[in-house]
C-alpha cells in the first residue's frame, strides 16, 4: 500500500489524492502541517530534503516527490496517462505549463491569502504580480479550452487533474473567473468526473505527523 504525506489544503497534494482516488489505488494518507514546519523536521527532510509535500512512499524507504512526477508514476498504464507520444508529450506540455505559469501566482496567491493569517499584508507587494500573470495563465487556459474539452489526448487526464487543482480555487485568493465561460465549464466536467472527490473530504483512514 502506498502511503501519502500530504497537507489536506494543498492543492499540490490534492491533485495526487484525487488521481488516487480516480485510480482506485489503496493508500494511507499521513498529513503534514507545513504552516506548523511539519515537513522541516529532520524525520520529514530525510524522506524528502526539499521539504515539500506531497510525497509518496512507494515502497519501504522509496520516496517520489514532485506532485506532477507522481501523478506520472501513479497512472502509467492506466487512460489517465497518454501512451501515444505527441499524446503524452502534449499532456506534460500543460503539466509543465502549470507548474512555472499557473501555480507559481494561483499558487502563492492561494498560499498566502486563503492560508496563511495575515499573508494579504506580508504579501501586499507580490499581489499585483501574482493577480497580472495569473490572469494572464487563466488566459492561456480559456483560449486552449474554447475548441478543446480537456488538455490533452482528447480526454480527461493527469494533465485535467494537475490544472484543476489551484484553478477550482480561484475564488478563494481573489481571482473572479466570471469572464472566463471555457474554464468554467470544463471545472464542471472535471468535477463530474466518475470517482472524483473534492479537496475537502476527510478520508477515513488518515494519520497525523508527531
Amino acid at each position: 500500500m502506498y502511503t501519502l504525506y500530504s497537507m489536506q489544503r494543498s492543492g499540490n497534494s490534492y491533485k495526487v489524492r484525487l488521481a488516487l482516488a480516480q485510480l482506485g489505488l489503496p493508500h494511507r494518507l499521513v498529513e503534514i502541517d507545513i504552516l506548523r514546519g511539519e515537513s522541516r523536521t529532520p524525520e520529514f527532510l530525510a524522506k524528502n530534503p526539499n521539504g515539500q509535500v506531497p510525497l509518496l512512499e512507494v515502497a519501504p524507504g522509496r520516496f517520489i516527490a514532485e506532485s506532477n512526477a507522481i501523478l506520472w508514476y501513479l497512472a502509467g498504464g492506466s487512460p489517465l496517462a497518454p501512451e501515444d507520444r505527441v499524446d503524452r508529450a502534449e499532456a506534460m506540455q500543460w503539466m509543465f505549463f502549470e507548474q512555472h505559469s499557473l501555480e507559481p501566482n494561483l499558487g502563492a496567491a492561494y498560499f498566502w491569502l486563503a492560508l496563511v493569517k495575515g499573508g494579504r499584508e506580508l504579501q501586499q507587494h507580490a499581489l499585483e504580480d501574482w493577480m497580472e500573470e495569473g490572469y494572464r495563465s487563466l488566459g492561456v487556459m480559456e483560449n486552449h479550452l474554447k475548441h478543446q474539452r480537456y488538455f490533452a489526448a482528447g480526454r480527461y487526464t493527469i494533465a485535467d487533474i494537475a490544472l484543476y487543482a489551484y484553478t477550482h480555487l480561484a475564488h478563494e485568493c481573489d481571482f473572479d473567473l466570471a469572464t472566463f465561460p471555457a474554464i468554467r465549464a470544463w471545472l464542471d466536467r472535471v468535477a463530474a468526473e466518475a470517482d472524483h472527490v473534492p479537496m475537502q473530504r476527510q478520508p477515513a483512514e488518515i494519520a497525523v505527523a508527531e
